[in-house]
């Protein structure tokens, strides 16, 4: 009979999340390497190039793939016949790991999770507790699969209960667009069918801790309907066009999993959850000889890429611009950011806006005037580091306050993840401003472009609070520009129209 210890529980848990916060999956990395080469957009083209560098990066530097460390879902099989050396449950134990993991000083992580969920929301400073899930299994081992899901992706899940007669696959076709691309494509999509409300979302999330393996069921072909449902929504999604990071291209996604689940005869309820381009998660068991031994990925599974970020590419200089300045700026265009900007996420436009609306000054330093804001809540610097990974936070979250600023402040700018929303671009185009979009994937590389961090105001939001950086060569694309034209609209429909293989399914 096994007899599990405490300690190498909270140990695996530990080390399985610092594992996983700098090695993507070798078959994520296949997956998107084969993406890669036969994407024809060039926007995404780019951006894959772009993920492809910063997970390298990491894997090398061991640092975060995103500045977006996700909170931890964590399911446990556990075998009846084990025995336990513990004085905690298994929730305390796995948030233990979790709490060392998020606070490693070698690998700071950023800590995300907020408690309660509604008032207050106070940052709970370890990134603790983690959704646990736990099934009793025949057996003596512990088999554990562990996941860090990030904001961006999990807010982009959907349900909804169909007609037992109603087209899953139209129902799906009309979702995905509806997500726009907040979510960080090329990534996963996970989808459970049948159980119940609940069962369905758990099955969801489940079948994105499965290997990418399309290509492979694509060669010898589909054994059951499940399989053959996989390869429809394989093509059909990546035939919507929407492509990488949503400026447009071939491919949306690298593989589609489907869980089932038998269901009430009346019902046919659906779960949609997307996996990011951060995609983090990973599979071990305890046996009771001691922590899980996780193996380091090889370096030759990572593409050797001839990739120039400068090629193409527009310099600028944010010092001194004007809003004249960005008028020749076209969507798509790609720029090299020099210079100092502001960051900016949602609690510190909620404070603003406040300030504002009782006609009180900004703090010192929050002048917007002429200036860019950085949609960014960037993990904590190690060693020589000036800022740690600091990507792109998704930018819809801050359409409610954009007419605003822009009318309020002056800000000519802003840099997000992903598609505005029509009031956000609407205010865009009156007040002549412009947004940009950086690749969400890509934290580590757009934090080597920041050369300088300094905090200017709200220190007790903690990574949502105000800081000036200055970049250098920091890599941007422009996604609405002064007249309100917009690329992750332009984009997705004209590939769209280019792949041609399916009607765009509409209400």
């Amino acid at each position: 009979m096994t007899l599990l210890r405490q300690e190498h529980l909270i140990q695996s848990i530990e080390d399985a999340l610092q594992y996983i916060s700098y090695y993507h999956p070798p078959d994520y990395i296949h997956a998107l390497s084969r993406a890669y080469e036969a994407e024809e957009s060039p926007a995404a083209k780019d951006a894959m190039a772009q993920i492809l560098v910063n997970s390298r990066m990491c894997a090398e530097g061991h640092r975060p793939i995103c500045q977006d460390t996700g909170m931890v879902v964590a399911y446990l099989k556990v075998g009846m016949d084990l025995r336990w050396d513990a004085d905690m449950g298994l929730q305390q134990m796995v948030d233990a790991g979790v709490r060392r993991a998020y606070t490693h000083e070698h690998n700071v992580l950023r800590a995300s999770m907020v408690s309660p969920p509604i008032g207050a929301r106070k940052n709970t400073g370890d990134n603790t507790p983690a959704m646990l899930h736990v099934e009793l299994v025949p057996g003596d081992k512990l088999e554990v699969r562990i996941a860090a899901k990030g904001g961006g992706s999990e807010n982009k899940a959907r349900f909804a209960v169909l007609n037992p007669s109603d087209s899953l696959v139209d129902w799906v076709l009309k979702t995905v667009p509806s997500l726009g691309a907040g979510w960080c494509p090329p990534g996963m999509l996970g989808i459970g069918i049948g159980g119940s409300a609940e069962k369905a979302m758990l099955l969801a999330k489940e079948a994105l801790l499965e290997d990418i393996d399309i290509h492979e069921l694509k060669a010898r072909g589909p054994a059951d309907a499940v399989e053959a449902l996989r390869l429809e929504l394989f093509e059909k999604v990546n035939a919507l066009g929407i492509g990488a990071q949503g400026l447009g291209g071939l491919t949306t996604v690298l593989d589609v999993k489907v869980k089932t689940f038998p269901t009430h005869a009346a019902s046919l309820p659906v779960a949609i959850i997307p996996n990011c381009a951060a995609t983090r998660h990973i599979h071990f068991t305890l046996d009771g000889s001691g922590p899980a031994q996780l193996t380091p990925p090889s370096l030759r599974d990572w593409p050797d890429l001839d990739h120039d970020p400068t090629a193409g590419a527009r310099r600028v200089n944010l010092d001194g611009l004007t809003r004249e300045d960005i008028t020749s700026w076209r969507p798509g265009e790609r720029l090299l950011f020099s210079g100092k900007l502001l960051t900016g996420r949602d609690a510190a436009h909620k404070r603003i806006k406040d300030l504002l609306d009782r006609g009180e000054p900004l703090p010192e330093g929050v002048d917007l005037a002429n200036r860019f804001i950085y949609y960014v809540g960037p993990v904590d610097p190690v060693r020589d580091e000036v800022v740690g990974p600091a990507g792109p936070t998704t930018a819809t979250r801050m359409d409610k306050f954009t007419d605003h600023l822009l009318a309020e402040t002056g800000l000519i700018g802003m840099i997000g993840k992903a598609e505005r929303g029509p009031a956000a671009i609407a205010a865009i185009k009156r007040h002549g401003a412009v947004y940009l979009m950086a690749v969400g994937g890509a934290a580590y590389l757009v934090a080597k472009a920041i050369k300088s961090s300094r905090l200017v105001a709200f220190e007790d939001l903690g990574m949502e609070a105000i800081r000036e950086l200055e970049v250098h060569d920091m890599p941007v694309t422009v996604a609405v520009d002064s007249r309100g034209n917009a690329v992750h609209e332009t984009g997705p429909a004209e590939w769209r129209s280019r792949i041609g293989k399916i009607p765009v399914v509409v209400e």
